[in-house]
């Protein structure tokens, strides 16, 4: 859990469907648990690597409906991506039954835009952070969710799709974020709410920063492999200030730089 939540972004899901049998496990469960060790013996050195580029935030949230049949609920999840490599990430059952994939796939929205207003005060509260805060853009691989949180008309009477809807809308209008549309295939948040094949997976996790680091090379740009913690606090003083790395009040065991 503290190994997912940190840098592990690859195994979130498996994290999260594990833990609801942590109560009443059987067999069936240990050998999950065994396949998710034996996974990450194999990509020991994974990290995320961080380039610099590019240095604007922008999300991807993704539902599946009805993921699990004896509770009746969605999963969701999202992914947010600053200087090519994740910061902030989440895969969550959710907390209501919702009754389409548009439902499912707008809680999802709104819980990513929710955490993109958080991270853009964040970034706005760095002295310095130099680039203007601009609208964050959320990418999403269901046309109708958006066009939901686009429309002002809210005709259901589902008060959690209300309320939700409402946040989406006053967070479209004041220019927090943006909403985008994004094939299936490319949404980085795909891996969040369902299993994927080896070669999916491997391609999402590079999308989002994660990969060996002896393979990151570049002929005159330092890539640091920072956890999501760290990322956070010393963004300040590494390489998102002007693209490159810098070494200033940064502690070794804290950052590895690679040129």
């Amino acid at each position: 859990m503290y190994l997912m939540n940190c840098i592990r972004l690859d195994i979130a899901y498996a994290i999260g469907r594990l833990s609801r049998y942590t109560q009443s496990p059987n067999q069936d469960h240990w050998t999950a648990v065994r396949r998710v060790l034996k996974y990450l013996r194999g990509t020991i050195n994974y990290g995320l690597c961080f380039s610099g580029f590019p240095s604007v935030l922008k999300g991807f949230s993704d539902a599946n409906w009805i993921l699990d049949s004896d509770e009746m609920k969605s999963t969701s999840g999202y992914v947010f991506i600053l200087g090519g490599s994740a910061v902030s990430w989440k895969s969550a059952k959710e907390t209501c039954i919702t009754r389409s994939t548009m439902e499912a796939e707008f809680i999802a929205l709104e819980k990513a835009s929710s955490e993109a207003e958080w991270l853009r005060n964040l970034l706005a509260d760095i002295p310095l952070w130099t680039r203007l805060a601009s609208s964050v853009s959320i990418h999403c691989d269901s046309q109708a969710a958006i066009a939901k949180a686009k429309t002002k008309i809210f005709n259901g009477k589902n008060r959690h799709i209300r309320l939700r809807h409402n946040i989406v809308q006053q967070l479209l209008e004041i220019g927090v974020i943006s909403l985008e549309f994004v094939r299936s295939e490319l949404n980085l948040a795909d891996h969040l709410t369902k299993p994927l094949n080896k070669k999916l997976v491997e391609e999402t996790s590079r999308g989002m920063g994660l990969m060996p680091i002896i393979e990151v090379k570049s002929d005159d740009r330092a890539y640091s492999a920072l956890t999501k913690v760290e990322c956070l606090l010393l963004m300040n003083t590494i390489f998102l200030m002007d693209g490159r790395a810098h070494d200033l009040f940064v502690p070794t065991r804290f950052v590895q730089l690679i040129v």
